[in-house]
């Protein structure tokens, strides 16, 4: 027996949100670690070839991390808008939010 309006509501929705969320923080934090790696290499070869431009180099260190916070934002975001399930089982939280939000955190 399906209830009037929950139709698109299936009580496994909110695991696209969650994997959403998840592969938001693992995608972000993956991609903030090679840009520090990879300025981080650029800043030692400036610091080998031109020693008085190593300050100039280090702005991509920082921009990389802050595609760490981005993530973590982003993921909290996400986490806090899927709504539990009321007492009888039933959730508000329906395919369309869950299929966006895991689409949001794959392209974060």
């Amino acid at each position: 027996m399906a209830s009037a309006g929950y139709d698109n509501c299936p009580v496994w929705a909110p695991a696209f949100g969650y994997i959403g969320a998840a592969s938001c923080m693992i995608l972000a934090n993956f991609g903030s670690a090679w840009g520090t790696w990879q300025a981080g290499l650029g800043v030692c070869k400036m610091g080998i070839d031109y020693p008085k431009g190593v300050i100039k180099n280090i702005v991509p260190i920082v921009m990389a991390g802050v595609l760490g916070i981005y993530g973590l934002i982003v993921a909290v975001i996400l986490t806090q808008a899927i709504r539990e399930p009321a007492a009888d089982g039933t959730t508000r939280y329906s395919q369309y939010n869950g299929y966006a939000h895991m689409a949001a955190g794959l392209c974060c």
